[in-house]
């Protein structure tokens, strides 16, 4: 698990934060506080991954403490999440290394998505002791487009496709697994699992991991209406 602290002034802000980070499998939740200060005693005590973290803070501002944190050296990335858009500030808490910037108020889709990202990349670290170029840029970098425009991936059919994206706009919004598609199209789950994972690929489809006590992660998907345009060209 991804051990996260909440810096959050607000008391409302700070639960909706709670509650978002909840439907987001693979973290745990170390403490919610409302000043850098108190955030400060947390790094020192305990195991924190990601901080959560707000720029407008009573005290030392959320961009002092993530400078803090470089300075000290300590291990803990930073997501900001912060009604500061202007220039300077994003591009400061860029440049000390945020591996994100949320801007208030925002939808649960993209924090879900700045959370799953960090979370590939903090489980693909982790189960790293070396990397090679490729998977460097690939996995951490973007530096490799997923898929080429127009070809499908090897073993991949256009008709196999159109009736999974099919049964995959029937759903709607609700959140499906590799199983309710197969059991829907009448084809095997690793058959399935192709298809759906080139869909999440080219961003037609969210990827919500939950990780139980024992045995594998179960992977749910839900429908990405923004990214309806981006699979026309490959059916």
């Amino acid at each position: 698990m991804i051990n996260v602290l909440i810096v959050e002034d607000d008391p409302m802000v700070a639960e909706f934060n709670k509650r978002y980070l909840e439907q987001v499998g693979g973290f745990q939740l170390v403490s919610v506080v409302s000043s850098t200060n108190a955030a400060l005693q947390i790094l020192e005590k305990q195991t924190v991954d990601l901080l959560l973290l707000d720029i407008f803070m009573p005290g030392k501002t959320g961009i002092e403490l993530l400078l803090h944190i470089r300075e000290t050296g300590k291990k803990v990335d930073v997501i900001f999440i912060t009604a500061a858009s202007d220039r300077d500030r994003i591009q400061t808490a860029l440049r000390y290394g945020a591996v994100d910037y949320l801007i208030k108020p925002f939808e649960y889709d993209r924090f879900n998505e700045s959370l799953s990202a960090y979370r590939e990349k903090f489980m693909f670290m982790k189960n790293q002791q070396v990397l090679s170029q490729k998977e460097l840029d690939r996995q951490i970098l973007y530096k490799e487009s997923k898929v080429i425009a127009e070809e499908l991936p090897k073993g991949l059919t256009k008709s196999t496709l159109q009736v999974i994206w099919e049964t995959v706009q029937s759903i709607g919004q609700s959140p499906f697994s590799t199983e309710d598609i197969a059991a829907r199209v009448g084809i095997s789950r690793v058959s399935v699992r192709k298809y759906l994972k080139f869909l999440s690929d080219i961003d037609a489809l969210f990827v919500q991991v939950h990780y139980g006590t024992i045995g594998r992660p179960i992977y749910q998907y839900t429908y990405n209406k923004g990214k309806e345009t981006s699979i026309k060209n490959f059916l």
